[in-house]
């Protein structure tokens, strides 16, 4: 995912010359084409994110579309006051890049644990969530924000994500993408965001016959909540999927967005980790053992 987006950010700065990448002294083997081609529009703020944040909605506030570049929780949390006085109050047009979500950083530890970011990013009332599930998405995402600049949380993995798409798709805020429908329906909806994805899919990909549906979302927040009740098609359980708590997550927000349905409530089953992971160093593909995300159905 990190080189699909550096390569679409390249392609579309190329055209928008408001385009500035701003990174927190890391990101290097990756950052580099964007830096060799547009030097006066790449930024290394250090390792101080706070002042990044602030540096990033002062170019913003003067016409630049800024993306911010950093490693799992520290563009988020470490920085939260400026990302919600600077950027989200003043609907600037600052991306925030968030590599390795989840678990990818598994064996770094806690303090690279990003499992708690869609709940700080969605409480922010401007904020597009954009989790892509695969490097497509990635370029989807990055299409629509380039198109559409405002306050954006952009979520990416690591490295070697899988493909599910067969094109680049055409993204929208709240309108769920379908990845594969069963021949015949057992009744069943899986529906994720982020690396939500990658998880899901092939579990379903070694069940012989599966019967589910898989759609991702790829583009959500505060504003679109209520696109989401009309589009749960029928079904008998509808699984959302995520590499995040369950508290203040994808999870959560989907059955907020369904408080006033109790029918469509009831068939929701959240598939999110537990907080067993928060004290464990391990592989990613450990921690969501542990975390629950091992079995699906």
């Amino acid at each position: 995912m990190r080189n699909a987006f550096i390569d679409e950010l390249v392609a579309l700065a190329a055209i928008n010359p408001n385009i500035v990448l701003m990174v927190g002294d890391l990101g290097f083997s990756v950052v580099e084409p964007f830096q060799d081609l547009f030097p006066d529009r790449f930024i290394n703020a250090g390792i101080a994110e706070q002042n990044m944040m602030g540096m990033a909605a002062g170019l913003a506030s003067e016409g630049c579309h800024v993306f911010v570049y950093s490693i799992a929780n520290f563009p988020t949390f470490r920085c939260a006051e400026q990302i919600r006085n600077d950027v989200d109050y003043h609907k600037l047009p600052v991306t925030i890049v968030s590599v390795g979500g989840g678990l990818a950083y598994g064996n770094l530890g806690y303090s690279h644990h990003a499992v708690q970011d869609y709940a700080l990013m969605r409480v922010m009332p401007n904020i597009l969530i954009a989790a892509p599930g695969d490097p497509f998405e990635v370029r989807g995402c990055l299409r629509y924000l380039a198109a559409n600049p405002q306050p954006s949380y952009l979520r990416l993995g690591k490295a070697g994500e899988r493909i599910f798409h067969n094109k680049i798709p055409e993204l929208e805020p709240g309108i769920w993408t379908n990845i594969f429908k069963a021949d015949q329906s057992n009744g069943e909806i899986f529906l994720t965001t982020g690396n939500g994805l990658q998880i899901s899919a092939p579990m379903l990909d070694g069940i012989k016959e599966p019967g589910c549906d898989l759609y991702t979302l790829p583009l959500w927040g505060m504003s679109v909540k209520s696109l989401q009740a009309n589009q749960i098609p029928d079904c008998n359980e509808l699984y959302t999927v995520e590499d995040h708590l369950l508290d203040g997550g994808f999870s959560s927000w989907i059955l907020e967005s369904l408080i006033q349905y109790p029918n469509l409530i009831s068939r929701v089953r959240p598939r999110a980790l537990t907080d067993n992971v928060c004290s464990v160093v391990a592989s990613q593909k450990e921690l969501h053992r542990l975390g629950g995300l091992g079995i699906l159905r």
